[in-house]
């Protein structure tokens, strides 16, 4: 049973939400987005799938998420757990920091996406998060300048310290099973415009097809299939944005052999056809 649920949105460039649940919870859309994500654990563990790793993620461990990246939360043994998240884009990063917003974005561009502080720094960033909880849940006259001003002061207290120190090692799941499969997500990273079906994949890698299915599912919270969907429409909205190839063009080029399934699965997934997507700019 989920005990808490508090979200805040001060403009369209930013909005905070703050969950608590007490049951088991594995995260069920599959998904990527235009924005900045930051992921805060206050308590609990959970398992994060990013890019192509998986991590496990401690109390006090935050994750930053750019944009246009696949991930999914997934549970752990740990039935509950207390989580804070923010999104954001450019336009929330210029109106808080101006010309120093590159300093703002540097905690996006570590090598790992989960950043673990010592203590000291985690406490500040502890501090800051449940002082934006506690505002959302009494709504104080002027509450609304609380998150803005939190998640710049958060975003310069990890951009600080990773420009003198190296962060502390999150837990990436190196066990065999789990280095195979990330092998495999790079595998199609790398190839998602040519044809993926689940049996040559598998040969390929020296596994069973239900072994490849049934492991990938665990590993990382997707569907073989939807994780390859996904990534060839995370190319195509890329290709809308910053190309001039026809929309044919884009779906070939992402992967997809039949222009008609294209649009069909372009607006499943973005609300919006190829062309109306890249008419609004993306």
């Amino acid at each position: 049973m989920d005990i808490e649920c508090r979200s805040f949105g001060s403009t369209r460039d930013l909005y905070v939400e703050y969950v608590k649940r007490s049951q088991p919870y594995t995260m069920q859309s599959d998904h990527f987005h235009s924005y900045y994500e930051i992921y805060y654990l206050l308590s609990g563990s959970r398992i994060y799938f990013v890019q192509d790793r998986t991590y496990r993620v401690e109390q006090g461990d935050l994750v930053f998420i750019g944009k246009n990246v696949l991930h999914k939360t997934l549970q752990t043994k740990e039935p509950g757990h207390e989580r804070f998240i923010v999104h954001f884009d450019d336009a929330f990063l210029a109106s808080r920091a101006g010309p120093r917003m590159e300093l703002l974005r540097e905690p996006f561009a570590c090598d790992s996406p989960v950043v673990r502080l010592p203590r000291s720094e985690q406490r500040t960033v502890d501090g800051l998060v449940r002082r934006v909880v506690s505002e959302i849940r009494s709504k104080p006259p002027g509450y609304e300048l609380v998150p803005p001003a939190a998640v710049t002061d958060l975003l310069l207290v990890v951009a600080r310290y990773l420009r003198e120190h190296a962060p502390l090692a999150a837990s990436e799941d190196r066990s065999p099973k789990h280095a195979k499969i990330s092998e495999v997500v790079r595998y199609l990273n790398g190839h998602y415009d040519e044809p993926l079906k689940l049996g040559e994949i598998a040969e390929r890698f020296y596994v069973s097809p239900y072994h490849l299915s049934r492991t990938f599912k665990e590993v990382t919270g997707f569907a073989f299939s939807d994780y390859v969907i996904l990534t060839r429409i995370k190319e195509a909205q890329r290709l809308l944005r910053e190309t001039d190839l026809s929309v044919a063009e884009v779906a070939a080029a992402s992967g997809f052999d039949n222009f008609s399934h294209f649009g069909k699965t372009f607006k499943r997934i973005t609300r919006l056809s190829p062309r109306e997507y890249r008419k609004r700019g993306g």
